[in-house]
C-alpha cells in the first residue's frame, strides 16, 4: 500500500475511534470511553483538575462530567479534522456541550494518538473552552 493509502486508512481508524468515544460519552458507556486510552493517558480539561494523568484520573473526571451532563446532556463532535501516520496521529474539533438546566458550551477538542500493539490508541485529550473576556 503506498504512502498515502496508509495515511488514509490510518486517519480513517483514528476517525472512527473518535467518533466511537463521542458516542459512548453520549450513552453514559464508561468502559466505551476508556476502550482505546492509554494507561498513562494525559488529559487537560475545562473543569479542574486542569491535568489528569493516568487511566484512574482520567476514569474520575467523567464522574465530575455526569454530574453536570445529567440524562438530556448534549455532546455533539463536528468538524473533525486528522492527521495521521504510519504510528502517530493528530487530531482536533469542536464539541457541542450541555448538561441539564445548563447553558450550553463550545469545547474544543485535541487528541493525540499512538499505534500501540497494533491499535490506535489515545494518549493525549485535550478539551478547552473559549474565554468570555
Amino acid at each position: 500500500m503506498s504512502s498515502s493509502g496508509i495515511q488514509k486508512t490510518a486517519e480513517a481508524q483514528v476517525r472512527e475511534l473518535i467518533e466511537n468515544w463521542a458516542g459512548a460519552v453520549r450513552a453514559q458507556d464508561l468502559d466505551g470511553i476508556l476502550k482505546h486510552h492509554a494507561l498513562e493517558i494525559v488529559m487537560f480539561d475545562v473543569p479542574p483538575p486542569v491535568q489528569s494523568k493516568g487511566i484512574d484520573a482520567y476514569r474520575k473526571t467523567w464522574d465530575v462530567f455526569y454530574r453536570w451532563f445529567g440524562d438530556a446532556g448534549v455532546f455533539d463532535l463536528s468538524e473533525l479534522t486528522i492527521t495521521a501516520g504510519e504510528d502517530v496521529a493528530f487530531a482536533h474539533g469542536l464539541i457541542r456541550c450541555a448538561g441539564r438546566d445548563a447553558k450550553e458550551l463550545a469545547v474544543r477538542l485535541t487528541v493525540g494518538c499512538r499505534k500501540i500493539d497494533g491499535q490506535w490508541t489515545v494518549t493525549h485529550e485535550h478539551h478547552s473552552e473559549p474565554s468570555t473576556d
